[in-house]
């Protein structure tokens, strides 16, 4: 199997897994203790998580006391959204958020449950047919009593990356909180948490070789947020919840690893995602999704005419190539992607996202490329259709 999914998932890092193992069994030095329990092997719980958060930070370029552990990226974007909209809400600031059209669903949910629910005006707005989002329509929707906007740095399906280098700053100067989903961008892309003036940034561990069901969430200690969780008051009080120590300390080994790797994995990445967006548009009927410059390095999404959209996942899968429709955190669902839908992309193509990674070769890059070529011909051909 050619496993061209990494947008889902990565596979768990060595440095992840040899970080994880002593406190995933319960051994001598209690390895598996509580971090809220106040006697010795609980602090040395309590030590792991904070070296982890130390990492983190380290990595990000923040202060360690603004990074918050969550069970995920869809956690931590519910935290930011929720949590800072009723926060400032609470405090007469106003009721009015801003937030794209690609966004990933644990964003654009929250925010659209704000506006259904509770009260809220909601600003979505579209972006460009190449997938990026242009900051000036974005800012003129900016009022007087917005606040929050949301943002993601990359796009989980297209791979574009948004301009939060221009929208940061222009608003910091307006004084409204800017939270990105960067789920998909760490480990791929610089982050410039400090520079794009980001209130909060949210991570998930499993997309850059961590473990899944752990997130962060870095929330500046300036910007109120109400709790989602109630409970234990753990992590400043934002979100309560026993830790998961060894999926904690797992995530800080693979964002430290991640970060040290990026100055020589993304020039790689950028390669093998060259050679496949390259190779698949070269194909009779093929075209990229998305803007061919401001993009993540190892993302090819593609539209291939003549050709069902599950007839061709199927029809790779069983050539042994994963590869993915969209994102996979909507498996199986039947609507189409609200993020081709955004972009205008035809609705009568079969739409694919290969997403090179750690593991991913040249020879897989090209072993993948000829079963692509092959399964888009059978199906064409009508020798090879979804059954």
């Amino acid at each position: 199997m050619i496993y061209l999914d990494h947008a889902a998932t990565t596979p768990l890092s060595s440095e992840a897994l040899d970080a994880m193992r002593p406190h995933l069994v319960e051994g001598p030095a209690g390895h598996a203790a509580n971090a809220s329990s106040t006697h010795g092997v609980g602090r040395q719980a309590r030590a792991a998580v904070e070296a982890a958060r130390d990492r983190v930070a380290g990595a990000l370029g923040v202060p360690a006391l603004d990074v918050l552990f969550t069970s995920g990226g869809t956690e931590a974007d519910n935290q930011a959204v929720l949590g800072i909209a009723r926060a400032a809400r609470h405090a007469g600031r106003g009721a009015h958020l801003v937030t794209t059209a690609i966004e990933h669903h644990a964003v654009l949910d929250p925010a659209r449950w704000l506006a259904q629910r509770e009260g809220f005006d909601l600003d979505v707005v579209a972006p460009e047919p190449d997938g990026v989002v242009d900051p000036d329509r974005l800012l003129a929707h900016v009022r007087g009593d917005t606040v929050l906007v949301s943002v993601m740095a990359a796009n989980n399906e297209l791979g574009t990356i948004q301009p939060l280098e221009t929208l940061g700053p222009a608003l910091a100067e307006r004084g409204v909180p800017l939270h990105t989903d960067a789920v998909q961008a760490f480990g791929r892309m610089p982050l410039d948490v400090e520079g794009w003036g980001l209130a909060a940034l949210s991570l998930s561990a499993h997309k850059f070789g961590g473990p899944q069901g752990v997130g962060v969430l870095v929330l500046r200690r300036d910007v109120p947020a109400d709790p989602v969780l109630l409970g234990g008051g753990q992590e400043r009080g934002v979100r309560s919840g026993t830790l998961n120590v060894a999926g904690i300390v797992g995530c800080g080994a693979a964002t430290a690893a991640a970060g040290k790797r990026m100055d020589d994995e993304v020039p790689r990445l950028a390669s093998l995602g060259r050679r496949l967006r390259e190779g698949l548009t070269s194909l009779d009927g093929v075209t990229l999704n998305g803007c061919p410059d401001r993009r993540l390095p190892h993302n090819a999404n593609v539209a291939v005419e003549g050709c069902d959209g599950e007839a061709l996942l199927f029809a790779l899968d069983q050539a042994g190539v994963a590869v993915s429709a969209g994102s996979a955190c909507q498996s199986g669902a039947a609507a189409a992607s609200h993020v081709l839908e955004a972009i205008g992309a035809r609705a009568d193509a079969a739409h694919v996202r290969l997403t090179a990674g750690a593991t991913t070769t040249s020879d897989d890059v090209e072993a993948a490329l000829t079963r692509t070529r092959d399964a888009i011909e059978r199906l064409r051909g009508g020798g090879g259709g979804y059954v």
